[in-house]
Parts: C-alpha cells; sequence; structure tokens
C-alpha cells in the first residue's frame, strides 16, 4: 500500500471520523433521515451528549445536514449530504471488517492479557 502523508487537519479529520460514535452515526443516516431519537435508538450506548457533539462535528465537516421539520413540536431530522455518502464504501467496509473479525481480535486480546498477567 503506497504510503500517504497527512498533514494536522487530515489528521484531524480521521481522528474525527473514527471516533466512537460516527461510523456508527454515518452509516445510520446511509439508509435514511432519521430524527435524533431514532438515532439514539439505534445505538443505545450512546449519551445525548455524546451524539450531540458527534452530529455537530460530523456537520461541520459537511458529512451531516441538520434540518428542521415543521411539525409540533419542532423536530431535528439529520441526513448524509452527497459529501458524506462517499464515504459509504469505507465505512461500510470497515464495519463489515469489524463483524468478520471480531472473533480473531478478541482471541488475540484474550492471548495479549494472558502474557501480561504472566509477568
Amino acid at each position: 500500500m503506497p504510503e500517504v502523508e497527512l498533514n494536522g487537519n487530515g489528521r484531524q479529520l480521521l481522528d474525527q471520523l473514527f471516533d466512537k460514535w460516527s461510523l456508527l452515526v454515518l452509516a445510520a443516516l446511509c439508509d435514511r433521515p432519521r430524527r435524533f431519537n431514532e438515532l439514539r435508538q439505534h445505538m443505545p450506548a450512546v449519551t445525548p451528549k455524546s451524539l450531540t457533539t458527534c452530529l455537530r462535528r460530523l456537520e461541520r465537516n459537511g458529512m451531516v445536514e441538520r434540518t428542521v421539520v415543521s411539525t409540533e413540536p419542532v423536530a431535528i431530522e439529520y441526513r448524509i449530504t452527497p459529501l458524506g455518502r462517499t464515504l459509504r464504501p469505507p465505512v461500510h467496509a470497515v464495519l463489515e471488517w469489524a463483524v468478520d473479525h471480531l472473533d480473531a481480535v478478541e482471541a488475540a486480546r484474550c492471548h495479549y492479557d494472558e502474557r501480561r498477567v504472566d509477568k
């Protein structure tokens, strides 16, 4: 694989895209627009504060757009942008890799932990 050199802004973008919740938010929004509570139901472990922070970061980076839905009471809907949609193939590939290799990763963790306990 050819070496890719990232400056500080590139590293910051990758940090934000690969943080704890961003991939799951992007994957959920690739399917369809969702309201905040729908996203929370899709990811029950996320706190409201963490989800809000994640959505704001993704919006700032142009991956997600926030729309006020004219309902009573007013609701906010999030949708993926065309720029964000370009991430669908790599996001799907990373999530699929995680599912496919979870057993191997867990075995490696156990092996590492056993070596660390013995010392």
